[in-house]
């Protein structure tokens, strides 16, 4: 539930009004389906259970919206992360924005300088980027988003040499150069399922699991670099 909650907010795309909780309808093209999304974003049936329990006792006043953030709160808080007071009064989406998640969301492949454009273009800046990129702290990825980087980046027949060897040499077990590509890694090798700093120590340690994470420190000159050495020390 961790990761899937503190990264549907901006998965969303159009900011923080649930749209990613609808279903596909005769009017709507749900932006779980996205390319993104599917198969990435999860947890919506603990979502639904807790919205269900909150009509119970105060029908039609809580908003799926705030119930997400919410449990955005719950979930890094209980992963060993800070709590933070949630203010309330989200509007619910009446509508999904599948086109918009399928070209605004950045894929695990993307470059830094594209990723930045795309954060820009909804009112984010780079402290955001770093920031929203730490939601990495758990979760899993399958192979089929990353195995570029372990035999062919780039098409260059080789590996992303900024790739740590002996993560690589993990990285290559877990995903055989011949396998399905479904099998899973965890975005955080080090503490997978706690909420910390380590997302950005293994950057530093060229670590990052995703090419769209290790570019927030591995690209030359990048103000993201900074943050991340920052943040590294912050918890």
């Amino acid at each position: 539930m961790s990761y899937t909650s503190t990264s549907t907010s901006f998965m969303s795309v159009t900011g923080c009004d649930a749209s990613l909780l609808l279903d596909n309808s005769s009017s709507i093209l749900s932006e779980k389906l996205s390319g993104p999304n599917v198969n990435s974003a999860r947890g919506f049936d603990v979502v639904d259970n807790i919205k269900t329990a909150v009509e119970n006792s105060c029908p039609g006043v809580v908003s799926c919206a705030d119930v997400l953030a919410l449990a955005i709160e719950s979930s890094v808080s209980l992963s060993g992360g800070p709590s933070w007071n949630v203010l309330l009064g989200r509007r619910d989406s009446l509508n999904a924005n599948q086109a918009g998640a399928n070209t605004s969301i950045p894929s695990p492949s993307e470059g830094l300088s594209s990723i930045t454009a795309k954060f820009s273009a909804v009112g984010l800046n780079t402290n955001d980027l770093v920031t929203l990129s730490g939601a990495h702290t758990f979760g899993r990825a399958q192979c089929r988003r990353f195995s570029n980087r372990l035999y062919n980046f780039n098409g260059t027949g080789n590996p992303d040499p900024t790739l740590n060897s002996t993560y690589l040499t993990t990285l290559q077990k877990i995903c055989p150069q011949n396998g399905s590509g479904t099998a899973l890694a965890n975005l955080d090798p080090t503490t997978s399922d706690g909420f910390d700093n380590n997302y950005f120590t293994n950057l530093q340690n060229n670590q990052g699991l995703l090419q769209s994470d290790q570019e927030l420190f591995s690209t030359t000159g990048a103000a993201t670099i900074s943050i991340v050495n920052t943040f590294r020390l912050a918890l």
